[in-house]
This record gives C-alpha cells, sequence and structure tokens, in this order.
C-alpha cells in the first residue's frame, strides 16, 4: 500500500528536480541553454587575464624552489670552502 503513495511521489520528485536544473543559475562551468545562461565567470577576458598571470606566478614560483634545492644540493655535494 505505501508504494502507492511513495512512487509517484518520487516520479514526480525526480521531474522537479530536472525541472529545477533546467531554470537554476549555473555555477562557473559550462553555459547553460540559451534562455537562461549567462556568460561564465571565468570566460570572460578579465577572469582569463587574471587566471594567466596567477599561473605564471606559480610557475615563476615554483622554478624558484626548484632553484634553491637545486643549490642547496650543489652546496650539500660540494661544500665551498
Amino acid at each position: 500500500m505505501l508504494d502507492r503513495l511513495y512512487l509517484p511521489f518520487l516520479a514526480l520528485a525526480a521531474l522537479a528536480a530536472v525541472a529545477l536544473s533546467l531554470v537554476w543559475p549555473q555555477g562557473l562551468g559550462d553555459r547553460s541553454p540559451e534562455p537562461f545562461g549567462h556568460t561564465p565567470v571565468q570566460r570572460t577576458p578579465e577572469m582569463q587575464a587574471a587566471m594567466k598571470r596567477e599561473h605564471e606566478a606559480s610557475m615563476r614560483r615554483v622554478e624558484e624552489a626548484r632553484e634553491a634545492v637545486r643549490n642547496l644540493q650543489n652546496q650539500a655535494i660540494a661544500p665551498s670552502q
């Protein structure tokens, strides 16, 4: 008897979830379908430039850290007097 109430309610909840996903604002990923979507924040030119600057700064820091490790290893192998 409980299935007669539970399963239709479950189907209605699933349909409501699908309908809600069509109109709810998308996150930072791909654009939603045309009537609902907007340009994602990460695709704007300003954000692209900021992400590129952040990536370049990160790569610079990584290279500086690697160079520091190389210098320490070189000093450990052949200490200067």
